[in-house]
């Protein structure tokens, strides 16, 4: 696993696809680093990216705000299929089917219906297009879904709609941003696909 940084507070790194992001990364990162790892977000087991752990519970209290606050930044790459337009601020409301752990784009605010908004540009265009996107909320699938129901699934999200041979959704974890104690914090990773 690749550490782009570690301090007695924090540890960033690039979480490989295959890992749970709450146990199995963690335990990684204890083997490596020694002492306690506590998660702070989250990742889907076959999502890849840039992470960030406290090592610290006082650490996991900060920067726990940081991402209730809303002043964690996090952006991401996709590969979908498609081109959508080159920009866009997509708001939907997403509701999830735990049982078949699946969300869904519906129409109207009722129980368990959540705001989802992100930003996103086009970095290439074609037959499939690679975007970069900014998360404004932290929703489940929310990138996935929110592509997917405008006709652009990810390549390799079969979940929502894809049909190609890739083994899991392109989309990586590409950037964080966050302040910390009085600095501002960025770490970037890109995948070989991007």
């Amino acid at each position: 696993m690749e550490i782009l940084y570690s301090d007695r507070d924090m540890a960033v790194c690039v979480k490989p696809v295959g890992l749970d992001s709450e146990l199995e990364v963690p335990a990684a990162l204890k083997e490596i680093l020694g002492g306690e790892i506590f998660p702070i977000h989250r990742l889907d087991k076959n999502v890849g990216g840039v992470m960030v752990y406290a090592r610290t519970k006082q650490a996991a209290a900060e920067l726990s705000r940081a991402v209730q606050g809303g002043s964690m930044v996090k952006e991401y790459v996709a590969l979908v299929h498609g081109t959508p337009p080159e920009t866009g601020d997509w708001e939907d409301l997403l509701w999830k089917d735990s049982g078949k752990n699946k969300v869904f784009v519906v129409k109207r605010l009722r129980g368990g219906v959540k705001k989802a908004r992100l930003e996103y540009r086009v970095l290439s265009a074609g037959e499939c297009s690679l975007v970069r996107i900014r998360l404004h909320t932290g929703r489940s699938h929310q990138i996935r879904v929110q592509f997917s129901s405008r006709g652009f699934p990810l390549v390799g999200d079969h979940k929502y709609g894809a049909r190609d041979s890739s083994p899991a959704p392109m989309l990586f974890s590409c950037r964080i941003t966050f302040p910390w104690r009085g600095q501002t914090k960025d770490f970037e990773a890109l995948p070989d696909w991007a």
